[in-house]
Order: structure tokens, then C-alpha cells, then sequence
């Protein structure tokens, strides 16, 4: 086998059974580390199930919706569901706990990890080839359903969170994204534009090289244990030049403490004169 045949063969992957073992186990993991998952899980099975089913294909049901697609297409697969449920059962209501302890062991997690960012891949394309057939040559549309596909369960993580009786709107991706969600919007746009036949480069030679970043980029942060975005430098360069944002933290914090100090002498002043109406009333009373 030569050298340049590696991209073409890797982009042949299957993805059953294997990496979407691996995407079901690392997708139902992050959801038992969410606080109050494990409580859930005791007090309503149902609810930590569709959570976790949720977790696992997101992306599927958000992509549906923006396609008008029927949301429970999904459950369908049966043999994808029922490897899924294996999974969130074994993880949260395995006997003392082993199947996730053994796959929270380090190189296992890392594997595992890096598994579920081939199938990202797999899925941003297969979201833009879907879209491209709803919609012919429509960019935004392509763009749109190939982030949906790969960042489902990030994006709808409000109703995920809503399902096991949370609501924490201050945590909507759109408001502050997280690396995941900003990676796959990158590779929908590169995806786009390469089916699109503007970006002269082969599906195959696109797809291998950008799964080789995401698969590198995540096991260095899980490795360094850093949850800063590679991105940071540059998104910051960008929003300064084109949007002219800037750092107020300080300015916000001491127009707070202005505030705060301008309604405390408020109430001082406030008190002060209800003590000497007080003082007058007691002398009249004299």
C-alpha cells in the first residue's frame, strides 16, 4: 500500500459498530458527569435515558428539524439504539460502577475520545451531502445542517438539560461556544466549500487531514487538561478588528462597585434622616 492511498482507505471507514460504540460511550460518560445525572438516573430512568439518547444523537434530531424531517427518525435504527441504551445502561447502573471506571482509565478515555471525533467528521459530511440534496448549491443551508449533524448534542444541550429538570440558559453554545461547537462550524464551512468545488482539495485528502486535527487537538487537551480553545489567539485578533471587541471586565466590575457604593450612601443618607424624624418625634413626644 502506498503513501497516498492512506486518505483514500481512511475515508472508506466503516463507522458500525466500532466508532459509534466509541461515540456512545464517550457521549453517555460526559452525561454522568453532569452534576446531578447520577440522581436523576436513580429517581427517573426514563428522563436520564432520554437524555443520554439525546447525548448520543443530537445531531440527528436538530438536523431533522431544520430539514422538516420527522425528529424521531432516529429511532428507527433500532440496532444503533438498542447498542446505545446497552451503553447508558452499563454506564450509569453497572454493578459497583466498572464499565465506567474502566473506561475513565486514561488511555482508554483517550481512544475513546479520539474515536468519537472520526465520527464528527463522518457526520458534518454526511449533514452537508444531506442538505445539498434538499437544497441544491445552497451554501448557508449546507453549512448549517453539516454544524447541526456534527455538534447536535452541544447546540440542543438547553432542552437536553431541560429533560433532567435543569434550566440554565446562560449556558446556550450560541451565547459561548465551546471548542467542539466551533471546530465542527469550521468544518462545515471547509466541507461546504469542498463539495461546492470551491476549496481545490479531495474529499478523501479534507477528510483525513481534518480529522487528524481534531483527533490530535483533543487528545492534547485531555491530555494538558486544558479546556482553552486553540482558536483563542485568533478569534480574539478577529472580533478586535472586524467587530471592535474588547475586554471590559474591569469596566463593568467598577462601574458595579460605583453603583453598589452610590446605593449604600443612598440607604446611609436614608437612614440617617429616618433616625432624626425619629429623634424630633421623641422630643415632641418630651
Amino acid at each position: 500500500m502506498e503513501l497516498w492511498q492512506v486518505p483514500v482507505l481512511f475515508s472508506r471507514l466503516p463507522m458500525f459498530p466500532f466508532f459509534d460504540l466509541a461515540h456512545y460511550v464517550a457521549s453517555v460518560m460526559a452525561l454522568k458527569e453532569q452534576r446531578g445525572a447520577v440522581e436523576v438516573s436513580v429517581r427517573s430512568p426514563i428522563a436520564c435515558w432520554f437524555s443520554a439518547m439525546l447525548y448520543c444523537f443530537g445531531g440527528s434530531v436538530l438536523s431533522s428539524l431544520m430539514l422538516a424531517e420527522p425528529p424521531i427518525a432516529f429511532l428507527a435504527k433500532g440496532t444503533n439504539i438498542l447498542l446505545a441504551s446497552s451503553v447508558w445502561y452499563l454506564v450509569f447502573y453497572c454493578p459497583q460502577d466498572i464499565f465506567y471506571r474502566c473506561f475513565a482509565f486514561l488511555p482508554l478515555r483517550l481512544l475513546v475520545a479520539g474515536m468519537k471525533e472520526v465520527t464528527r467528521t463522518w457526520k458534518i459530511t454526511a449533514g452537508v451531502a444531506h442538505a445539498d440534496s434538499h437544497f441544491k448549491d445552497a451554501w448557508l443551508v449546507m453549512v448549517a445542517v453539516g454544524w447541526a449533524r456534527g455538534a447536535g448534542g452541544g447546540l440542543i444541550s438547553n432542552f437536553e438539560q431541560l429533560v433532567r429538570g435543569v434550566w440554565k440558559p446562560e449556558t446556550n453554545e450560541l451565547l459561548k461556544m465551546s471548542y467542539p461547537v466551533k471546530v465542527t462550524l469550521i468544518g462545515a464551512v471547509l466541507f461546504t466549500l469542498q463539495h461546492s468545488q470551491y476549496l481545490p482539495i479531495a474529499r478523501h485528502n479534507l477528510v483525513f487531514l481534518y480529522t487528524i486535527f481534531l483527533v490530535v487537538s483533543k487528545v492534547t487537551m485531555m491530555l494538558t487538561r486544558s479546556a482553552a480553545s486553540p482558536f483563542a489567539p485568533i478569534e480574539a485578533a478577529l472580533g478586535h478588528m472586524f467587530f471592535g471587541l474588547q475586554k471590559t471586565p474591569s469596566k463593568v466590575k467598577g462601574e458595579g462597585t460605583t453603583s453598589s457604593n452610590g446605593s449604600s450612601v443612598c440607604d446611609r443618607s436614608s437612614e440617617q434622616h429616618r433616625d432624626s424624624v425619629k429623634k424630633r418625634q421623641a422630643k415632641k413626644t418630651e
